[in-house]
């Protein structure tokens, strides 16, 4: 593969693209305070000041990466939950493998944590990453669950804390990449992580004559 021209060589709608993937790279590294305009720059291969051509702020790049490199992977999950024709069950046993494969290979985590830590400093990025991301989903999570006990699939129970109780074990095994990985805690594989909740959502979650 030939490798691509200059920086300074590309189109300027290429531009914010490279900001995007030089921010997710400092603010995974060095987290939200930490992170400074000029290395974002300079990562991006920019001069401070043409960084203020494309944003304002560091929250405005914030509310970019979010945007561009973590909400599209977010999307792909909820197409495929508004998507789906069949039982509760047969979306669970859907669903949680495309978790697993999503998350395995997407920033999620390491903004996340950056969200996650530095969230009751920085609200501002706390308040957009639930607006923009965790109550759309739980929303939708919600609704398919209230619709799948109305069907007689799922057990009575908040359909609000049973979308909680499914997406935990992924919070979890992703944090846990961040914060203990790095210091030689053993990897959480995610897709038999998937598995195994599965097997515990069909005994547990399901009604018995829909858990098979």
């Amino acid at each position: 593969m030939q490798p691509g021209p200059p920086k300074f060589q590309r189109r300027k709608e290429d531009r914010p693209g490279e900001i995007v993937e030089a921010a997710l790279a400092v603010f995974s590294e060095k987290g939200f305070a930490a992170a400074k305009l000029d290395e974002i720059a300079r990562r991006a291969g920019l001069s401070k000041g043409a960084l203020y051509l494309y944003y304002e702020t560091k929250e405005d790049i914030f509310h970019a990466v979010v945007k561009t490199a973590v909400a599209p992977n977010v999307a792909a999950i909820r197409s495929r939950i508004e998507a789906f024709p069949g039982p509760f069950g047969a979306l669970l046993a859907l669903l949680l493998p495309t978790m697993a494969q999503i998350l395995s290979n997407s920033p999620v985590a390491a903004i996340g944590k950056m969200v996650i830590s530095e969230g009751r400093n920085f609200p501002e990025l706390a308040r957009y990453w639930h607006d923009e991301l965790v109550a759309p989903m739980i929303a939708l999570m919600s609704g398919q669950i209230a619709q799948a006990q109305a069907r007689g699939e799922v057990r009575a129970g908040d359909p609000r804390l049973f979308s909680v109780q499914i997406v935990s074990p992924f919070l979890m095994a992703l944090l846990w990449r961040e914060t203990f990985v790095p210091i030689g805690a053993p990897a959480l594989p995610l897709e038999t992580l998937a598995a195994q909740h599965l097997a515990v959502l069909q005994a547990g979650l399901l009604t018995p004559a829909r858990s098979s």
